[in-house]
């Protein structure tokens, strides 16, 4: 299977390359025949990267520690679910994953589109098989070929990084590959837009799912990444302005910046250059995000790199990319004029439009911090730092200006809003979070930009809420239905916009859950078995945890030692059951590994870190004298709010992806079949 994988990879490549030509062919003669061998092209591609990944697989399932991908990312004590995920774990195999998904996306946008919008297809076929010959080409001719062999066989492997064998790392690469490649069909119909001069809406609502389906993925996966930086670091955090976390945040934020600005040019004709702006800028926000995680030019836990030859191909394929799509846009800028303007600066159209130029705002804000430590040094010679400091100072102003526009873009009247207008969707929300901004500082809190964030988080909370709540009523007084009857046919007509009412209430509780981070507690203390550390929490309890002792385990499964701190908890004054710490030498890790203990509640997470045993050698022999250790207790509030939030928002995207009878139904064609597609044709 190995060797069938390898020979895939190599065929892949000109059938893709030759796939591509004849789909420009036959889009500039109007060759049928053409578009066709051209689909049939990215079907047999896919197949070949389906090959080529279960040959991966089955070299780490198999141990085959002639291959120098599966000798640095295996060894034979690792547990089969992590040899599985060996295909996405390094560089070699994630860029082969990445291809997979493309085609894997390619596939289902051809067929789905056999029979309909074939005036898109010679080109939408030609921009995705583009696409996959490039990452082909990076993965056979950039020293990146996951196949590559060592002069002999190795007795074992080295190993996967310890933090990576985590749950949440298993599917937080592979959901956000799911999100960048996704949104390459967006690109490639927004491009074939461009080519054929089809420059109207159409190409927006055809993609309109697709879009949505690429931000539903980009956002769980994030999400996915910040639980696994939470349970796995071992600091007590979520985010921490990671360059590689960065590169993952900066299409998501170009992507909504779309999925909102979208909404206008549908029903306003407005922004068309706008957007074809923006669904270029995000795709090629993926690729960047993917060039600066696989190229070598920084040093992260969460980096594959491992040599920089491919920076110089990425970054040549951004530099062509970036002026082909800018190119198309200025040479068809003509056709792409708004058809009316903005009336009124109290306008649905005049927020979306702020909601965007915040979200660009933010965007360069990460991007450049992202970008001046390599800049700086590229041109100095000396490294710079650029903290979590200077990104919230940034950002974090410029997210609560966007918090308060989540509740006013999607309720403010279109063209221009009356006074009528916004006392009726707004007084009672700016009555609601000013009570909420004065309890809490009745309370003491002196936290300005949190007391802040909880009063806007308030507002937009209560907008939503009110919108549902007249909806309801209305269709239960017009229809006869009862509440929740009412409710869910309510939703159930017109799924676009009341998902987006439902995201918009877990990104309220995301928001909340960033601001309560201002309360967060610690307490570092060094303990005697039978010593204890009192904590007290912002919400008013007190922890008393009491230290019990560390047990330890030699030679179990992949791990030369394993040391387990274990205390019992009190919670004003009673049981609340134990909590333990490790530390972990893993056998192909140069430093022991800390795991956290978490116990979490709705409102706060107790989380304690075992930061240091004096003694680790007495402790490892069992020596009762050698039981003396340092901990780190953290209460950490509304923690929780940040998953809870992430599965509210993935019901919303779900509820707002699903077909919807009441919502606006996919554009049909009015124009005679465009030359060369199969309606055509027949």
């Amino acid at each position: 299977m190995t060797i069938l994988g390898e020979l895939a990879l190599w065929i892949a490549l000109p059938v893709s390359l030759f796939g591509a030509v004849l789909a420009y062919a036959g889009g500039r003669s109007g060759r049928g025949d053409l578009v066709l061998s051209a689909e049939r092209a990215v079907y047999a591609v896919f197949g070949l990267l389906v090959l080529a990944s279960a040959g991966i697989i089955a070299a780490f399932v198999g141990d085959h520690f002639e291959y120098w991908y599966v000798w640095n990312y295996s060894n034979r004590d690792l547990d089969t679910f992590f040899k599985v995920s060996g295909l996405w774990a390094g560089q070699r195999g994630s860029l082969v994953f990445w291809a997979l998904l493309l085609g894997f996306f390619s596939t289902v946008a051809v067929f789905t589109n056999r029979r309909k919008n074939r005036e898109f297809m010679p080109y939408v076929t030609g921009v995705l098989l583009t696409v996959m010959t490039f990452f082909l080409v990076v993965l056979l001719f950039a020293k990146v070929n996951p196949f590559e062999r060592l002069p002999f066989a190795q007795a074992d492997g080295r190993g996967l990084n310890p933090q990576l064998q985590n749950y949440w790392m298993t599917i937080h690469p592979p959901t956000l590959y799911l999100g960048f490649t996704a949104f390459t069909v967006p690109f490639a119909f927004a491009i074939s837009a461009l080519l054929t001069g089809r420059l109207d809406s159409r190409w927006i609502v055809l993609t309109r799912r697709w879009t949505l389906l690429s931000w539903f993925f980009l956002t769980n996966g994030i999400i996915f990444g910040m639980r696994w930086a939470y349970e796995e670091l071992g600091w007590g955090g979520y985010w921490f302005w990671d360059p590689v976390e960065n590169a993952s945040l900066l299409p998501w934020l170009t992507a909504t910046a779309f999925l909102h600005s979208v909404m206008i040019q549908e029903s306003r004709g407005m922004l068309k250059i706008w957007n074809m702006g923006l669904v270029t800028l995000t795709w090629i926000l993926t690729i960047f995000a993917t060039f600066l995680t696989r190229s070598g030019l920084i040093e992260s836990v969460h980096s594959f790199a491992e040599n920089t030859t491919i920076s110089f191909i990425f970054l040549g394929f951004l530099a062509v990319a970036t002026t082909i799509s800018a190119s198309l846009i200025l040479w068809r800028r003509e056709a792409l004029r708004s058809e009316n303007e903005i009336q009124s600066f109290l306008s649905r159209e005049s927020a979306f439009l702020l909601n965007n130029l915040i979200f660009l705002g933010i965007t360069f804000a990460v991007l450049w911090g992202t970008l001046f430590p390599l800049i700086g040094e590229g041109l100095t010679g000396k490294k710079v730092a650029v903290g979590p400091e200077f990104f919230n100072r940034v950002n974090l102003p410029i997210g609560m200006v966007l918090l308060g526009l989540v509740g006013v873009g999607p309720v403010i009247a279109w063209r221009r809003a009356t006074a009528r207008n916004l006392r009726r969707n707004f007084l009672l929300p700016l009555l609601v979070g000013a009570a909420v901004v004065g309890v809490f500082a009745a309370l003491g809190s002196r936290q300005w930009m949190a007391l802040v964030t909880f009063g806007l988080s308030a507002f937009t909370l209560t907008v939503i809420v009110v919108e549902f709540w007249k909806g309801t009523r209305a269709r239960a007084r017009i229809e006869g239905e009862g509440a929740l009857k009412a409710f869910l046919h309510l939703v159930g007509r017109n799924r676009r916009r009341w998902g987006g009412y439902i995201v918009h209430v877990g990104v309220v509780m995301i928001f909340t859950a960033f601001a309560a981070a201002a309360f967060k507690l610690e307490v570092i203390q060094t303990l005697e078995p039978g010593e204890s550390v009192t904590v007290e929490s912002p919400f008013g309890h007190t922890y008393t945890l009491t230290y019990e002792g560390v047990s330890t385990h030699l030679r179990t499964r992949n791990m030369a030692w394993q040391a387990q701190a274990v205390m019992r908890v009190q919670k004003d004054g009673e049981p609340a059951g134990t909590i333990s710490t490790e530390k972990r030498m893993y056998l192909t890790f140069p430093a022991p590994v800390t795991e956290v203990g978490i116990r979490s509640t709705a409102l706060e997470d107790l989380y304690v870190i075992l930061a240091n045993a004096e003694d680790l050698g007495a402790a490892l022999g069992n020596d009762p004298e050698g039981q003396r250790a340092t901990f780190e207790v953290q209460i950490n509030p509304l923690v929780g709010w940040i998953w809870y939030g992430g599965l509210i928002i993935t019901l919303g995207a779900l509820i707002a992806i699903w077909p919807s009878k009441g919502s606006l139904p996919e554009m049909r064609a009015r124009t005679r079949p465009a030359p060369g597609t199969q309606e055509a044709v027949a």
